[in-house]
């Protein structure tokens, strides 16, 4: 079961905290939410996506570096889309580093 958050009413963001909501181009996932503190992942929600995959891809990477897992996971491939889940997690992580 997914996690869904009313994005008219999200949570309130503590200090240091970020959270982005990033649609996804090219993947069976249509979105993904990333919550970071002092650049630190604390929790990752794929919206769509094969289940298992986008579960174990977010609990992997939760307490990492933002900058560590974009370092990992950038640029891999499914198939022949030119992208996959875990690279559009790190295009989700680039945005949140620039807001």
């Amino acid at each position: 079961m997914m996690d869904i958050i009313n994005s008219d009413h999200p949570l309130p963001l503590r200090e240091g905290e970020g959270r982005v909501f990033y649609t996804c181009q090219g993947t069976c996932s249509k979105a993904i939410e990333v919550t970071a503190k002092d650049g630190v992942i604390e929790n990752v929600t794929f919206y769509g996506g094969c289940n298992g995959n986008t579960k174990g891809i977010s609990t992997l990477v939760r307490g990492m570096k933002v900058e560590d897992v974009i370092a990992k996971l950038k640029g891999t491939q499914c198939g022949n889309r030119g992208t996959s889940c875990p690279d559009q997690l790190t295009h989700a992580l680039e945005q949140l580093n620039n807001e």
